[in-house]
């Protein structure tokens, strides 16, 4: 079980101040699942219902009659009296039944005690096809994205890894056979991805063949779902983006390359969809003068990465190079995987109450461009993040970034073993050159989700020396 969205859910559970939950992320990235283990887990009875399954019951929510409803809904499940002494009510593929999702607001008016939580697939699409007024303040949310890196090692059973990398300290010897080892899981992670169905796939057969055809039967379920709750002129500009956005991950985002025959505010909407449904995700320009960073943002201006690694390869056709070139160290330099693997995991990083957020930082001028791939803010620190493919790369940009803003502590993600360095760099400007200082924080890819601990570890070393001098 996802570990932040289980202390999630236990929060919301145990909350005075619980209101009705909905689960938002894409479809089959484990959201029922989630659900069924938590409550096998607080040992709930669970009262599960697929609205998907049961399209009659939209009259019965209709009336709005909280207790005529659940009425109804007992003799659906089947297991007796609903109540929230021991109960949770689980409605299942709302977006099936849009009257419900305005229901909630009377199960929270009506039925406070009982615990109420619903998912459901592309609720954007359904809520762009229907009016009815959201229950704005009677619900909560919890935003689940797909598998990590370290959940996959823990479904995995590999212990001994994970426990290197939550208990490493940064002055620690890193074992080299660990480091091997873990490029390997991440470069076939890479392949397999975070959906939940491609690794219980992989770890039950061992084959990339069978997590492919995983993958496929994904992509067109997708496929299948804009076409039930997308209007015709929509479908196809949909169509267009979800292909498109694979091919184009950690690119500035071109609206000509999508379609030149269309308009950009046609092609926009797709996106708007897209990104609403979490199918896709936006790294959007910020200026990275302050906090909040959505504050500076210019959401015209931003770079496109996919819901998933493993389900982005296969759309860019991965499975057609022979299985064994996957695996090699050329295959993390094709395109921009490593950033896609990043960007899905920052992107999850932070509150799970809210929308997945990411942002970059570009700078475009006559004497060239400088970009920092992802900022993003741990505590209330601004934090430059920049993605190497492989062991070495330049830092221009980061050294550019590091001066105009001042910052202190700057991230790198690489394939090198974790490490600190203090960086002292000339930095030749219009008409001087001026000392650039700062500290670099190094991590292998895989190390991504141990972040927020490390880098707070260093940020007090730094705060200790600066306080020294």
């Amino acid at each position: 079980m996802d570990r932040i969205a289980e202390k999630r859910l236990t929060d919301w559970l145990d909350s005075n101040y619980r209101k009705p939950l909905i689960i938002r992320g894409a479809r089959q990235v484990g959201k029922s699942t989630l659900v069924r283990q938590f409550s096998d887990h607080k040992k709930l009875t669970l009262h599960e219902v697929n609205l998907e399954r049961h399209p009659t019951l939209v009259e019965v929510f209709k009336t709005q009659d909280t207790g005529k409803i659940l009425r109804e809904l007992e003799f659906v499940c089947g297991k007796g009296p609903i109540s929230g002494e021991d109960g949770l009510l689980f409605l299942d593929e709302i977006q099936a039944a849009p009257i419900a999702i305005q229901t909630l607001r009377y199960f929270h008016e009506d039925h406070p005690e009982l615990p109420v939580i619903s998912a459901g697939s592309l609720l954007e699409f359904t809520m762009s096809k229907h009016s009815f007024s959201m229950p704005v303040g009677r619900v909560e949310y919890l935003y689940l994205g797909p598998v990590t890196f370290e959940e996959t090692l823990a479904a995995m059973e590999k212990g001994a890894l994970l426990d290197l990398l939550s208990n490493y300290r940064l002055r620690e010897v890193f074992p080299q056979s660990a480091h091997d080892q873990l490029l390997e899981l991440q470069r076939v992670w890479l392949l397999v991805g975070g959906m939940p169905e491609a690794i219980q796939r992989f770890i039950d057969t061992n084959s990339l063949d069978a997590v492919f055809d995983v993958h496929d039967s994904i992509i067109e379920t997708y496929k299948d779902d804009f076409a039930k709750y997308a209007t015709q002129a929509d479908l196809l500009r949909l169509h267009k983006v979800f292909n498109y956005v694979p091919m184009a991950a950690g690119e500035k985002f071109k609206y000509v390359r999508v379609d030149p025959e269309v308009q950009s505010r046609e092609i926009s909407k797709a996106v708007d969809l897209l990104e609403k449904a979490q199918i896709i995700m936006k790294a959007c320009h910020t200026d990275a003068s302050g906090l909040p960073l959505g504050a500076t943002i210019n959401r015209r201006v931003f770079k496109p990465f996919f819901l998933d690694c493993g389900l982005m390869n296969s759309i860019c056709g991965v499975q057609w190079i022979a299985l064994n070139d996957l695996k090699q160290n050329s295959f993390i330099n094709k395109g921009h995987v490593a950033e896609q693997f990043i960007a899905q995991h920052l992107a999850f990083m932070g509150k799970s109450n809210v929308s997945p957020f990411l942002t970059y930082w570009l700078r475009e001028g006559r004497s060239g461009n400088a970009e920092i791939d992802f900022i993003t803010q741990l505590g209330q620190v601004i934090v430059p993040v920049e993605v190497k493919a492989g062991k070495s790369g330049s830092l221009k940009s980061l050294q550019q970034f590091v001066h105009q803003k001042k910052v202190q502590v700057a991230v790198r993600f690489d394939l090198n073993i974790p490490s600190c360095q203090h960086v002292s760099h000339a930095l030749r400007q219009t008409k001087e050159s001026v000392q650039v200082e700062f500290d670099l924080l190094s991590l292998p890819l895989y190390m991504v989700e141990e972040l927020p601990r490390i880098f707070h570890d260093i940020l007090s070393r730094v705060a200790y020396l600066h306080g020294a001098e």
